[in-house]
């Protein structure tokens, strides 16, 4: 699954669940069929525009990573 990041941000303060994660980035990605949804982004930063890839889910959360 592919689509381009529509928003992003980086949480420094956490919910409980993952303060060992800190920091790590947020996104909002717009998938190709034009839905949107919010995930985690791996790897390199992404900004605002990049095409990113689905990388893997763990449990409920999708980890993307910026197309290269």
């Amino acid at each position: 699954m592919t689509g381009t990041v529509y928003t992003e941000t980086v949480v420094f303060s956490p919910p409980e669940a993952f303060v060992n994660d800190v920091p790590y980035q947020l996104a909002i990605i717009e998938l190709e069929n034009g839905k949107k949804t919010t995930a985690r982004i791996t790897g390199e930063r992404a900004a605002i525009g990049d095409r990113v890839v689905l990388k893997e889910t763990r449990g409920e959360v999708q980890y993307f990573e910026k197309q290269t």
